[in-house]
Protein backbone atom coordinates (compact mmCIF):
# COMPACT_ATOMS: atom_id res chain seq x y z
CA UNK A 1 0.00 0.00 0.00
CA UNK A 2 3.15 2.37 0.70
CA UNK A 3 4.49 1.88 -2.19
CA UNK A 4 1.23 2.05 -4.22
CA UNK A 5 1.45 5.71 -2.64
CA UNK A 6 4.89 6.55 -3.63
CA UNK A 7 4.46 5.84 -6.98
CA UNK A 8 1.10 7.66 -7.50
CA UNK A 9 2.75 10.70 -5.89
CA UNK A 10 6.04 10.04 -7.95
CA UNK A 11 3.83 9.89 -11.17
CA UNK A 12 1.98 13.02 -10.13
CA UNK A 13 5.38 14.88 -9.60
CA UNK A 14 6.29 13.59 -12.89
CA UNK A 15 3.24 14.71 -15.08
CA UNK A 16 3.45 18.17 -13.05
CA UNK A 17 7.62 18.78 -14.51
CA UNK A 18 6.38 17.30 -17.72
CA UNK A 19 3.81 19.69 -18.09
CA UNK A 20 5.96 22.61 -16.98
CA UNK A 21 8.22 21.48 -19.59
CA UNK A 22 5.94 21.16 -22.22
CA UNK A 23 3.58 24.02 -21.97
CA UNK A 24 3.81 27.50 -22.79
CA UNK A 25 1.46 30.38 -22.54
CA UNK A 26 2.89 33.62 -24.56
CA UNK A 27 1.66 37.33 -23.58
CA UNK A 28 -0.27 39.43 -26.19
CA UNK A 29 2.73 41.37 -27.78
CA UNK A 30 5.61 38.71 -27.08
CA UNK A 31 7.29 36.07 -28.84
CA UNK A 32 9.13 33.00 -27.76
CA UNK A 33 11.65 31.44 -30.01
CA UNK A 34 11.88 27.62 -29.76
CA UNK A 35 15.08 25.44 -30.56
CA UNK A 36 14.61 21.77 -30.93
CA UNK A 37 18.13 19.95 -29.45
CA UNK A 38 20.18 23.44 -30.34
CA UNK A 39 18.40 24.19 -33.84
CA UNK A 40 15.79 26.77 -34.80
CA UNK A 41 12.50 25.09 -34.32
CA UNK A 42 10.10 27.60 -34.84
CA UNK A 43 8.50 30.91 -33.44
CA UNK A 44 5.87 30.87 -31.04
CA UNK A 45 3.27 33.97 -31.17
CA UNK A 46 0.96 34.91 -28.42
CA UNK A 47 -1.16 31.97 -26.77
CA UNK A 48 -1.24 28.26 -25.76
CA UNK A 49 1.51 25.81 -27.06
CA UNK A 50 2.67 22.63 -26.45
CA UNK A 51 6.30 21.46 -26.65
CA UNK A 52 7.64 18.49 -27.28
CA UNK A 53 9.43 17.28 -24.02
CA UNK A 54 13.15 17.21 -23.25
CA UNK A 55 13.51 18.11 -27.19
CA UNK A 56 12.38 21.59 -27.64
CA UNK A 57 13.24 24.46 -25.69
CA UNK A 58 12.39 28.19 -25.32
CA UNK A 59 15.79 29.42 -26.22
CA UNK A 60 14.58 33.52 -26.99
CA UNK A 61 12.37 35.76 -25.59
CA UNK A 62 10.63 38.85 -27.47
CA UNK A 63 8.92 41.91 -26.29
CA UNK A 64 7.34 43.54 -29.68
CA UNK A 65 6.47 46.80 -27.97
CA UNK A 66 8.21 49.72 -28.63
CA UNK A 67 11.24 49.96 -26.28
CA UNK A 68 12.85 53.21 -25.44
CA UNK A 69 17.05 53.12 -24.66
CA UNK A 70 18.62 55.49 -22.72
CA UNK A 71 21.60 56.62 -24.79
CA UNK A 72 24.42 57.57 -22.45
CA UNK A 73 26.39 60.87 -23.15
CA UNK A 74 29.44 61.30 -24.70
CA UNK A 75 31.99 63.73 -26.41
CA UNK A 76 31.39 64.71 -29.83
CA UNK A 77 33.80 67.28 -31.95
CA UNK A 78 32.36 69.74 -34.29
CA UNK A 79 33.76 70.86 -37.70
CA UNK A 80 35.05 73.64 -35.99
CA UNK A 81 36.86 71.92 -33.49
CA UNK A 82 34.75 72.68 -30.46
CA UNK A 83 33.95 69.59 -27.76
CA UNK A 84 30.42 69.29 -26.65
CA UNK A 85 28.46 66.49 -24.54
CA UNK A 86 26.05 65.19 -26.12
CA UNK A 87 23.15 62.47 -24.84
CA UNK A 88 20.19 61.30 -26.26
CA UNK A 89 17.02 58.55 -26.33
CA UNK A 90 16.58 55.47 -28.95
CA UNK A 91 13.10 54.00 -30.03
CA UNK A 92 13.37 51.18 -31.57
CA UNK A 93 11.27 47.78 -32.03
CA UNK A 94 11.34 43.72 -32.38
CA UNK A 95 10.16 43.09 -35.61
CA UNK A 96 11.35 39.58 -36.62
CA UNK A 97 12.31 37.79 -33.42
CA UNK A 98 14.39 34.79 -35.37
CA UNK A 99 16.59 37.44 -36.60
CA UNK A 100 16.95 39.98 -33.57
CA UNK A 101 17.79 36.38 -31.77
CA UNK A 102 20.51 34.60 -34.28
CA UNK A 103 21.03 38.23 -36.30
CA UNK A 104 23.38 39.66 -33.49
CA UNK A 105 24.41 38.95 -29.94
CA UNK A 106 22.78 41.63 -28.33
CA UNK A 107 20.92 44.30 -30.19
CA UNK A 108 20.53 46.84 -27.71
CA UNK A 109 24.10 47.16 -27.21
CA UNK A 110 24.72 47.16 -30.61
CA UNK A 111 22.55 50.20 -31.53
CA UNK A 112 23.25 52.00 -28.27
CA UNK A 113 26.82 51.92 -29.96
CA UNK A 114 26.02 52.31 -33.33
CA UNK A 115 23.50 55.87 -32.42
CA UNK A 116 26.63 57.19 -30.87
CA UNK A 117 29.10 56.92 -33.23
CA UNK A 118 26.68 57.54 -35.95
CA UNK A 119 26.01 60.78 -33.43
CA UNK A 120 29.60 62.11 -33.71
CA UNK A 121 29.81 61.40 -37.25
CA UNK A 122 27.19 63.70 -38.45
CA UNK A 123 28.04 66.35 -35.33
CA UNK A 124 32.05 66.10 -37.22
CA UNK A 125 30.35 67.97 -40.52
CA UNK A 126 28.67 70.91 -38.81
CA UNK A 127 29.56 73.40 -36.94
CA UNK A 128 28.96 74.71 -33.24
CA UNK A 129 26.34 77.49 -34.90
CA UNK A 130 24.92 75.06 -36.83
CA UNK A 131 23.95 72.07 -34.46
CA UNK A 132 21.61 73.82 -32.47
CA UNK A 133 18.97 74.72 -35.61
CA UNK A 134 20.13 71.39 -37.09
CA UNK A 135 19.05 68.56 -34.19
CA UNK A 136 16.19 67.49 -36.53
CA UNK A 137 18.67 66.71 -38.99
CA UNK A 138 20.98 65.08 -36.49
CA UNK A 139 17.99 63.17 -35.48
CA UNK A 140 17.06 61.64 -38.92
CA UNK A 141 20.95 61.23 -39.91
CA UNK A 142 21.18 58.56 -36.91
CA UNK A 143 17.62 57.36 -37.66
CA UNK A 144 18.75 56.37 -41.40
CA UNK A 145 21.98 55.35 -39.90
CA UNK A 146 20.46 52.55 -37.67
CA UNK A 147 17.63 51.48 -39.95
CA UNK A 148 20.51 51.01 -42.83
CA UNK A 149 22.60 48.13 -39.77
CA UNK A 150 19.64 47.24 -38.53
CA UNK A 151 17.65 45.57 -41.28
CA UNK A 152 19.61 42.02 -40.60
CA UNK A 153 18.87 42.15 -36.99
CA UNK A 154 15.28 42.17 -37.22
CA UNK A 155 14.91 45.39 -35.45
CA UNK A 156 13.56 48.72 -36.58
CA UNK A 157 14.34 51.93 -35.57
CA UNK A 158 11.58 54.43 -34.99
CA UNK A 159 13.12 57.58 -34.05
CA UNK A 160 16.06 59.08 -32.12
CA UNK A 161 15.59 62.54 -30.50
CA UNK A 162 18.69 64.33 -28.81
CA UNK A 163 17.84 65.38 -25.20
CA UNK A 164 21.01 67.71 -24.58
CA UNK A 165 23.19 69.71 -26.37
CA UNK A 166 26.23 71.02 -23.57
CA UNK A 167 28.98 73.13 -24.67
CA UNK A 168 31.83 74.00 -22.35
CA UNK A 169 31.35 76.62 -20.33
CA UNK A 170 33.64 79.27 -22.16
CA UNK A 171 31.86 78.08 -25.39
CA UNK A 172 28.92 79.08 -23.59
CA UNK A 173 29.89 82.57 -22.55
CA UNK A 174 31.25 83.59 -25.91
CA UNK A 175 27.94 82.48 -27.32
CA UNK A 176 26.22 84.52 -24.78
CA UNK A 177 28.49 87.50 -25.34
CA UNK A 178 27.81 87.09 -29.20
CA UNK A 179 24.07 87.35 -28.31
CA UNK A 180 24.23 90.39 -26.32
CA UNK A 181 26.08 92.32 -28.99
CA UNK A 182 23.58 91.01 -31.21
CA UNK A 183 20.74 92.26 -28.95
CA UNK A 184 22.09 95.57 -28.76
CA UNK A 185 23.30 95.96 -32.17
CA UNK A 186 19.66 95.09 -33.27
CA UNK A 187 18.44 97.75 -30.22
CA UNK A 188 20.62 100.33 -31.65
CA UNK A 189 19.26 99.83 -35.39
CA UNK A 190 15.60 99.86 -34.07
CA UNK A 191 16.28 103.15 -32.05
CA UNK A 192 17.89 104.96 -35.15
CA UNK A 193 15.13 104.13 -37.27
CA UNK A 194 12.71 105.37 -34.61
CA UNK A 195 14.79 108.79 -34.59
CA UNK A 196 14.92 108.66 -38.38
CA UNK A 197 11.17 108.58 -38.92
CA UNK A 198 10.73 111.01 -35.91
CA UNK A 199 12.53 113.83 -37.96
CA UNK A 200 10.71 112.46 -41.31
CA UNK A 201 7.94 113.04 -39.12
CA UNK A 202 8.28 116.32 -37.45
CA UNK A 203 10.00 117.63 -40.82
CA UNK A 204 6.77 116.77 -42.75
CA UNK A 205 4.51 118.31 -39.82
CA UNK A 206 6.86 121.52 -40.14
CA UNK A 207 6.25 121.46 -43.84
CA UNK A 208 2.29 121.23 -43.61
CA UNK A 209 2.60 123.41 -40.85
CA UNK A 210 4.17 126.39 -43.00
CA UNK A 211 2.07 125.07 -46.57
CA UNK A 212 -1.35 125.98 -43.92
CA UNK A 213 0.33 129.42 -42.79
CA UNK A 214 1.23 130.87 -46.40
CA UNK A 215 -2.24 129.47 -48.05
CA UNK A 216 -4.02 130.95 -44.36
CA UNK A 217 -2.20 134.60 -44.92
CA UNK A 218 -2.94 134.35 -49.35
CA UNK A 219 -6.74 133.97 -47.95
CA UNK A 220 -6.54 136.36 -45.94
CA UNK A 221 -4.84 138.90 -48.16
CA UNK A 222 -7.33 138.09 -50.85
CA UNK A 223 -10.23 138.76 -48.38
CA UNK A 224 -8.56 142.23 -47.36
CA UNK A 225 -8.02 143.07 -50.66
CA UNK A 226 -11.57 142.24 -51.67
CA UNK A 227 -12.86 143.93 -48.65
CA UNK A 228 -11.31 147.08 -49.66
CA UNK A 229 -12.35 146.38 -53.16
CA UNK A 230 -15.40 146.40 -51.70
CA UNK A 231 -15.21 149.16 -49.70
CA UNK A 232 -13.83 151.31 -52.68
CA UNK A 233 -16.56 150.42 -54.12
CA UNK A 234 -20.04 151.16 -51.88
CA UNK A 235 -18.13 154.64 -51.17
CA UNK A 236 -18.18 155.42 -54.77
CA UNK A 237 -21.74 154.25 -55.03
CA UNK A 238 -22.81 156.18 -52.31
CA UNK A 239 -20.78 159.24 -53.67
CA UNK A 240 -22.43 159.20 -56.69
CA UNK A 241 -26.19 158.26 -54.76
CA UNK A 242 -25.31 161.71 -52.58
CA UNK A 243 -24.60 163.75 -55.75
CA UNK A 244 -27.42 162.55 -57.80
CA UNK A 245 -29.85 163.21 -54.70
CA UNK A 246 -27.88 166.95 -55.14
CA UNK A 247 -28.61 167.48 -58.09
CA UNK A 248 -32.23 166.36 -57.97
CA UNK A 249 -33.05 168.87 -54.94
CA UNK A 250 -31.49 171.52 -56.62
CA UNK A 251 -33.90 170.98 -59.13
CA UNK A 252 -36.80 171.04 -57.59
CA UNK A 253 -38.58 175.15 -56.57
CA UNK A 254 -36.39 176.78 -54.49
CA UNK A 255 -33.63 173.80 -54.54
CA UNK A 256 -30.98 176.87 -55.37
CA UNK A 257 -31.91 179.75 -52.39
CA UNK A 258 -31.56 176.58 -49.71
CA UNK A 259 -28.28 175.75 -50.92
CA UNK A 260 -27.12 179.27 -51.37
CA UNK A 261 -27.99 179.60 -47.50
CA UNK A 262 -26.48 176.07 -46.60
CA UNK A 263 -23.10 177.49 -48.17
CA UNK A 264 -23.06 180.28 -46.93
CA UNK A 265 -23.26 179.34 -43.48
CA UNK A 266 -20.72 176.70 -43.54
CA UNK A 267 -18.20 179.50 -44.91
CA UNK A 268 -18.36 181.16 -42.10
CA UNK A 269 -18.68 178.33 -39.75
CA UNK A 270 -15.68 177.18 -41.22
CA UNK A 271 -13.83 180.76 -40.94
CA UNK A 272 -14.53 180.61 -37.28
CA UNK A 273 -13.07 177.49 -36.43
CA UNK A 274 -9.94 178.63 -38.08
CA UNK A 275 -9.77 181.78 -36.15
CA UNK A 276 -10.35 180.08 -32.98
CA UNK A 277 -7.68 177.00 -33.74
CA UNK A 278 -4.89 179.12 -35.08
CA UNK A 279 -3.18 182.67 -34.30
CA UNK A 280 -2.59 183.40 -38.06
CA UNK A 281 -5.18 183.33 -40.10
CA UNK A 282 -4.97 184.12 -44.65
CA UNK A 283 -8.38 185.57 -45.22
CA UNK A 284 -9.15 185.97 -49.39
CA UNK A 285 -9.75 189.45 -50.33
CA UNK A 286 -12.95 189.18 -50.98
CA UNK A 287 -14.34 188.36 -47.10
CA UNK A 288 -16.70 190.94 -47.16
CA UNK A 289 -18.79 190.18 -50.30
CA UNK A 290 -20.35 186.81 -49.46
CA UNK A 291 -22.95 186.76 -52.02
CA UNK A 292 -20.39 186.78 -54.41
CA UNK A 293 -18.25 183.78 -52.83
CA UNK A 294 -21.40 181.66 -52.37
CA UNK A 295 -22.69 182.52 -56.14
CA UNK A 296 -19.76 181.14 -57.40
CA UNK A 297 -20.03 177.84 -55.07
CA UNK A 298 -23.59 177.70 -56.35
CA UNK A 299 -22.55 178.06 -60.34
CA UNK A 300 -20.00 175.26 -59.53
CA UNK A 301 -22.59 172.96 -57.96
CA UNK A 302 -24.63 173.81 -60.94
CA UNK A 303 -22.51 172.72 -63.52
CA UNK A 304 -21.43 169.43 -61.54
CA UNK A 305 -25.04 168.69 -61.24
CA UNK A 306 -25.88 169.37 -64.86
CA UNK A 307 -22.41 166.76 -65.63
CA UNK A 308 -24.30 164.50 -63.60
CA UNK A 309 -27.32 164.42 -65.20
Amino acid sequence: MNNLLVGVIALVAFSIFVLKKTAVVVPQRNEYVVERLGKYRKTLEAGFHILVPFIDRIAYKRNLKEEPIDIPAQTCITADNVTMEVDGVLYLQVMNSRQSAYGIENYHFAASQLAQTSLRSAIGKISLDNTFEARENLNQQVVQALDDAAQNWGIKVLRYEIKDLQPPRSVLEAMEKQMRAEREKRAEIARSEGEKQALINRAAAERAEAIALSEGEQMKRINEAEGRAQEILKVAKATAEGIRRVGEALAEPGGHEAANLDVAKKYLDQFGKLAKENNTMILPGNLTDVSSMVATAMSTLKHTSDKAS
